[in-house]
């Protein structure tokens, strides 16, 4: 043996003996605990689990092979688990385990500007999310201590809504109507609106087709809002526990920003595919129909998540979170469960009649079917001088509209009752992408409460509201400031819209004969 052979032995034995001392010197190391369990039976969407004695409700547990899933049932030697992605990649006899803490998503001002699942993951081609923190999708509703009166307007660039049926900061108000009436379109205008104010916005889609999350996303970016929305995307096409989980996450990233003294607006669409989510799950994992299971528990299901919104005091924050959930309609029912169940819920709702839509009246807001319990005491005083003499023209004008569908020979009284009625109909129409401001909102419907449109035919009072519209933007800058400052609407103000928008109809062609 050679000496270097001697010399490496010895380095050996010492390190060794080193090795030792430590193990009998040192710390004992504290034992890690890991519970797993197997995967028994697997569906489209949930899969049951054994083994997991100790698991608790809503926990996270993690298969083998990544995917994720939230614990919704709990059963002696079985659990229910909603899965978060594909049940594709889950077979029988897989492992499972353990969390021990629940679906929680990334929150902060990183997320604005991008398009994410229900999981806080990027679907859009910026890159990684650099959030600040992670909080769960489940939370409390802030206690009424904690909340203060709805006192300051959310303008939806709509004549027919801020007119008639306005919505507060922290309101829950439901846009209800049938397939193909403008729910989405309603919604989109009023976050597009957003751009004349601070609120920021979070769309999430329930249920959507990738094309009409896609045309909302190009909509935001052609109004310059997208950076400061939040758009949140959970398909049919992916597994319903994400289509469940959607709404409580984007309520959780609008919680973060509301504690920091925002105001937010969710738009939830819609909600109707949630609920059609939390059956098939509850389907799926055969929980019985009653009190514990759809459709049992949808309303509490729903309540839980629009509590969560309101205005907060300043000890949580002092911000708001205004919730515009869509629910789906079928052939008019308003008494249908969930809708019920959901009008119960909120604080108003904005019904879209199939009816106009059939007149071709856009937005087709049914002002005698929609109601505002909260937002006419935030309401802007200038408009509200307007509200109630707009509902009683229009439910006059209806009723004699039916009358006079009879041929009954009329009075010219009645015929220029009508001709008014049918000019403020015409004036609320309002075209996509093209919110207006309270200035132009407020003359348009002076205008039309004066008789300036009367004469008018249906198809140039477009071009009539136009040209009020920029008369008032170029010279009504004294009724703007008042509108700033929420001061009521005077005599002398009135006769200065009414002049303002008569001299920019003065060059307006009149048809050669009165219609309608």
């Amino acid at each position: 043996m050679s000496v270097l052979d001697d010399v490496t032995e010895q380095q050996f034995e010492q390190n060794f003996n080193a090795w030792l001392d430590s193990l009998s010197t040192g710390a004992t190391p504290t034992p890690v605990l890991t519970e797993t369990g197997t995967v028994t039976e697997v569906a489209d969407g949930v899969a049951i689990v054994s083994g997991l004695a100790r698991a608790l409700a809503d926990e996270l547990l993690v298969f083998a092979s990544g995917v994720h899933g939230i614990v919704l049932d709990l059963e002696p030697g079985r659990l229910g688990i909603i899965l978060l992605g594909p049940s594709e990649q889950i077979h029988l006899g897989e492992t499972v385990y353990r969390t021990r803490k629940v679906v929680s998503v990334p929150v902060g001002s990183a997320l604005l500007g991008r398009v994410i699942d229900a999981m806080g993951r990027p679907r859009d081609t910026l890159g990684p999310i650099d959030a600040i923190a992670e909080h769960p999708i489940e939370a409390e509703a802030p206690s009424i201590l904690n909340r203060t009166q709805i006192f300051r307007p959310l303008a939806t660039g709509l004549k027919a809504i801020d007119a008639a049926i306005p919505v507060g900061l922290g309101q829950r108000e439901l846009i209800i109507g049938d397939r193909q009436t403008g729910k989405t379109s309603i919604a989109i205008d009023t976050m597009l609106n957003q751009a004349r104010s601070d609120v920021l916005c979070i769309y999430c889609a329930v249920g959507q087709r990738g094309d009409a999350v896609a045309r909302v996303i190009r909509a935001l970016k052609d109004g310059e809002m997208l950076q400061r929305c939040i758009v949140m995307s959970a398909g049919d096409e992916e597994a319903p526990g994400l289509s469940y989980i959607a709404p409580y996450a984007a309520m959780t990233m609008a919680e973060y920003f509301s504690a920091q003294g925002q105001d937010v607006l969710v738009i939830f669409d819609d909600m109707t595919h949630h609920a059609r989510s939390y059956r098939e799950l509850s389907l799926l994992l055969r929980r019985p129909p009653g009190r514990e299971a759809f459709p049992g528990d949808i309303f509490y299901v729903h309540a839980r998540l629009l509590e969560r919104a309101g205005q907060f005091g300043a000890d949580i924050g002092g911000g708001s979170i205004t919730t515009l959930p869509v629910v789906e309609t079928q052939a008019g029912n308003l008494s249908a469960y969930i809708p019920t169940n959901l009008i119960s819920i909120t604080d108003g709702q904005i019904y879209l009649s199939p009816q106009l839509v059939r007149k071709n009246q856009f937005p087709a807001v049914d002002l005698g079917l929609s109601v505002s319990r909260v937002g006419s005491k935030a309401q802007n005083r200038t408009l509200r001088g307007v509200s109630g003499n707009l509902r009683v023209t229009l439910s006059q004008f209806e009723e004699l509209e039916d009358f006079a569908r009879f041929g009954t020979r009329l009075d010219d009284v009645t015929r220029a009752r009508l001709a008014r009625g049918s000019a403020v109909r015409t004036a609320l129409r309002q075209a996509e992408r093209d919110p207006m401001s309270a200035l132009e909102q407020l003359a348009v419907l002076i205008a039309a409460m004066e008789g300036l449109f009367d004469q008018f035919s249906e198809q140039k009072i477009n071009d009539a509201m136009r040209l009020v519209r920029d008369a008032a933007q170029q010279q009504l800058a004294v009724i703007e400031q008042r509108i700033i400052d929420n001061q009521t609407l005077q005599d002398d103000d009135h006769t200065l819209i009414v002049n303002c928008a008569q001299k920019a109809l003065s060059i307006f062609d009149l048809p050669a004969t009165n219609t309608k």
